[in-house]
């Protein structure tokens, strides 16, 4: 009989072909897992080429979850199960598994062509190398085609299930109940009857095998996570962050208006609203990244909520219309789920390569809102502040998310619309002059110009890219006006800092002499990193940033009361370079660019070395 064993956590990663079904075995699982009440965190990764030759390392897809009974940050540094489907995928993956780890492959896929094509001499299941994990060379392919041959299905199609037939595999392995996965073949493929009875019927088998083989020595169990009471649902960033713009239009009255062309790890951004018309969104796919965004401003000069997502190369074609937008002073949300780069880059992963031009890439004195998302839930809360401050200030907003957070997952407390903070469009319907006219650059105590809807009698005024006039906006190239008019620009984004809640630092003793201050995606590793460097003994202080630019008023001050403030980013010292330039503070980075999370564990040996550092002194 099979033992069972309670673990607290474990980090599985699924790898084969992008035809294999991979993201949908570990999103299926993932959802297993949130029913289960796991905390977790998800990192999916996609081949950049569209179509790679099939069973080449270039075409490998993986999907890798970490799921645990207490509270976690990241998807893991390293996998200790590694399912993989064919040679190529094991190739690309091995280095990863964790020595000792369980190693599920697909035997049947080890044929000498493919063990060839991957890029191997001889077999890695015969030549000896696998022998530091605990492995199990499974017909998948065989076996599912076996479970589902009485439905008729070729022999192509057949083995397409051996996807489900691997979760069944799982699901037994983890303990987790096959219903809610048949629910949901049941509802996907409805239409669809014999593909639908293939799907399940090799679900139900990979169970069965896991069931009756003498393989595999123990199960394991792991207990759900403690949580708030409230109602909870697996979400990924992208989607997040779209429900957070529609949360904002909502609770400001407004039409939301998304101007979008497609790009990785944007797009889905764009498909998720598609499909809210219910809810009033208009989605407009552009034939490029500058008409998405022009429809956006236009959206907004007609007293919608404009908005427009897009991924580094876009946001380079969008950055003239982005400077129009602060010159008209619309509202305007700009999300940028940012990828590796330069040029066409790493489009598939994941990287914080655009806080430089977020912060500088623009014509002339063209100064805007930053604001960046710690996790993939957040990326709702987010979104919401953009559309506040894009709404109430008149001013394009720039959202920073990345791939990491954009197609990772984890889960996300439903908020109550009711109870998020208000957001007051105060549209302009009366003549703001002693002599009836309408003055459009009358600005209020906050700097923020009046808006009016197109249309509105009486309230008729210019509009467009030249300098405006102070008060009455007409066009104007005094020397004087222009100075005072970037002024009062700069003046309104400064503003919103008296608005910032301080920068918060979480230092539980009172005595650290380190800080790691992070921004945007490193929030998790800077979270699991610190808590292995507490649990050593050591102090250390965290801190970290939502707001950007501007930054909040107490960041200098907090900066100056550590010895040593580190900076960790997934690029070259971008933060770390703004924080220098705006406080004159030596702060230090640590900086690795490889398309990947940080990995936890590096940062928690780097900080421990700097803290030990830091006592011999």
């Amino acid at each position: 009989m099979t033992d069972v064993n309670t673990i607290d956590h474990v980090v599985i990663r699924f790898a084969g072909d992008s035809g294999d079904g991979m993201q949908l075995t570990g999103d299926r699982f993932t959802s297993e897992a949130a029913l289960a009440g796991n905390d977790f965190v998800t990192l999916p990764s996609y081949p950049a080429e569209i179509r790679a030759p099939a069973g080449t390392v270039a075409g490998v897809s993986s999907f890798q979850l970490h799921f645990a009974d207490f509270d976690i940050h990241t998807p893991g540094d390293a996998p200790e199960v590694l399912v993989a489907m064919n040679p190529a995928a094991l190739r690309a993956n091995i280095a990863d598994l964790a020595a000792g780890g369980l190693l599920i492959v697909d035997s049947a896929e080890f044929t000498a062509r493919n063990v060839a094509k991957a890029g191997y001499t001889l077999s890695p299941l015969t030549d000896g190398t696998l022998a530091r994990y605990q492995v199990h060379a499974i017909d998948l392919s065989g076996q599912a085609t076996a479970a589902v041959a009485d439905l008729g299905l070729g022999r192509k199609d057949a083995s397409r299930t051996k996807n489900m037939y691997a979760l069944g595999l799982l699901d037994w392995l983890y303990g987790r109940p096959l219903e809610p996965t048949i629910r949901f073949l049941e509802e996907k493929f409805a239409d669809k009857a014999l593909i639908r009875d293939a799907n399940v019927a090799a679900l139900k088998a990979g169970y069965n095998f896991g069931e009756t083989s003498e393989g595999f020595v123990s199960r394991f169990r792991i207990e759900a996570a403690p949580t708030r009471p409230g109602t909870y649902r697996q979400i990924t960033g992208n989607r997040a962050t779209a429900l957070g713009l529609v949360a904002g239009a909502a609770r400001a009255g407004l039409q939301l208006f998304l101007g979008a062309y497609p790009i990785t790890p944007a797009s889905d951004i764009l498909h998720y609203l598609a499909g809210t018309k219910r809810a009033g969104v208009v989605t407009f796919q552009a034939e490029d990244e500058i008409s998405a965004i022009g429809a956006a401003v236009g959206a907004s000069f007609a007293g919608q909520l404009g908005a427009t997502s897009t991924s580094g190369p876009g946001l380079s074609l969008k950055t003239e219309t982005i400077g129009l937008a602060v010159m008209l002073e619309l509202p305007l949300v700009v999300v940028d789920v940012q990828r590796g780069g330069p040029s066409t880059g790493l489009p598939t992963k994941t990287e914080q390569s655009d806080l430089n031009m977020a912060l500088f890439g623009r014509h002339g004195e063209a100064p805007l809102p930053v604001i960046a998302a710690q996790s993939p839930s957040d990326c709702f809360s987010s979104a919401y502040e953009a559309v506040k401050l894009a709404v109430e200030y008149r001013t394009p907003v720039l959202l920073l998310s990345d791939g990491y957070l954009g197609n990772g997952a984890e889960p996300w407390p439903v908020p109550d619309l009711a109870a998020l903070p208000p957001i007051e469009p105060g549209f302009t319907t009366e003549p703001n002059q002693p002599d009836g006219s309408y003055a459009p650059y009358v600005r209020d105590d906050r700097g923020a110009r009046s808006w009016v809807a197109p249309g509105t009698p009486g309230l008729e005024h210019r509009i467009g890219g030249l300098e405006k006039a102070d008060g009455t906006g007409a066009v104007s190239y005094d020397a004087g006006n222009h100075d005072q008019m970037v002024r009062l620009r700069q003046a309104k984004v400064d503003g919103i800092a008296d608005t910032l809640p301080p920068l918060a630092v979480d230092d539980p003793s009172g005595r650290a002499k380190v800080l790691v201050l992070g921004w945007g995606s490193t929030y998790g590793p800077i979270r699991a990193a610190a808590r292995a460097v507490r649990n050593s003994g050591r102090e250390l202080a965290t801190a970290h940033l939502r707001h950007l630019n501007p930054l909040p008023r107490n960041v200098g001050d907090v900066l100056r009361s550590y010895d040593r403030v580190i900076v960790p980013e997934m690029n070259l010292g971008q933060l770390a370079m703004w924080l220098r330039a705006n406080y004159l503070v030596p702060v230090e980075g640590f900086n690795q660019v490889r398309g990947l999370p940080l990995r936890q564990s590096e940062l928690a040996e780097h900080l421990t070395a700097i803290i030990d550092e830091e006592a011999e002194k």
